[in-house]
């Protein structure tokens, strides 16, 4: 037994890289699923054991561990095999350059993305007292005003184009970068790739497959279909997302993919 609880949402992008970590060093834990879209993680014994309203939430021997990118470096550290990062420092300074990178400036513009298309009707189905509370509950004003400003607004949100040009940022680069058959985290899968992968399939489910495609970027193309093939993938990712879900995003993101494509463009 490893003692591991682990408090995550399905579709949640942070919940996901920590799913990935754990599938790939083989852990079995506990599982505490939170409602985000009916406010789980709000409620005050969640509050308690995560201050930031936020998933994942790791517990270890009783130990209470946030912050996703953390976890995965505490999970890299704690159960060091098969290993996650690079063996030499400058390769793994490197690889957390990108991890850096995602939670800084991609995780934020995620939330836009998200919101402004996969759940809003869902949101703006909900009763207006309920969804009033769930956004004042959010602790950082500009996270509060943002989400309020997708749901309200969608794709025509003023936070919207932004968000979009950091994700095609994040694909130019990762084509850049990628060599054929290669990692972001170096030699082999690593903490680098798990970061990023939640973030390319969040665009594929909201479909935008268009910026995914072997004509458009065919190195991340491949890296995509590789970090699909393994069997940790299947465990972490697949294995979580509902089908409702997935065509509900899917849906909402073909329609308002002629509005969002001129954006892509640079």
């Amino acid at each position: 037994m490893t003692g591991l609880e682990l408090y995550h949402n399905p579709f949640s992008s942070c919940s996901q890289k920590v799913r990935l970590v754990l599938a790939e060093k083989r852990l079995d834990f506990a599982s505490h699923e939170v409602d985000l879209i009916g406010g789980g993680q709000h409620a005050p014994d969640y509050v308690k054991l995560n201050p930031n309203h936020v998933v994942p939430t790791l517990i270890h021997d009783g130990r209470v561990l946030i912050e996703s990118s953390l976890i995965d470096e505490y999970l890299e550290e704690a159960f060091p095999e098969p290993p996650l990062a690079p063996a030499n420092a400058a390769d793994r300074h490197a690889m957390r350059l990108w991890v850096k990178r995602i939670d800084e400036k991609v995780h934020p513009a995620a939330g836009v993305i998200t919101f402004a298309i996969g759940p809003r009707a869902m949101l703006l189905q909900q009763p207006e007292a309920v969804r009033e509370a769930n956004l004042a509950a959010i602790p950082d004003p500009a996270r509060r005003q943002a989400r309020r400003n997708v749901i309200e607004h969608g794709v025509q949100a003023p936070e919207f184009a932004g968000a979009i040009g950091r994700f095609v940022a994040l694909l130019d680069d990762m084509e850049a970068a990628l060599s054929p058959g290669g990692w972001l985290s170096g030699a082999g899968f690593g903490l680098a790739d798990a970061s990023a992968l939640p973030y390319v399939l969040r665009l594929e489910h909201l479909a935008m497959e268009p910026l995914l495609t072997e004509s458009a970027r065919p190195r991340v193309a491949d890296w995509l279909a590789r970090v699909k093939a393994r069997p940790a993938y299947e465990v972490a990712v697949s294995a979580w997302l509902a089908a409702p879900v997935l065509e509900l995003f899917r849906q909402q993101g073909e329609a308002v993919w002629a509005e969002v494509e001129p954006l892509t463009r640079g």
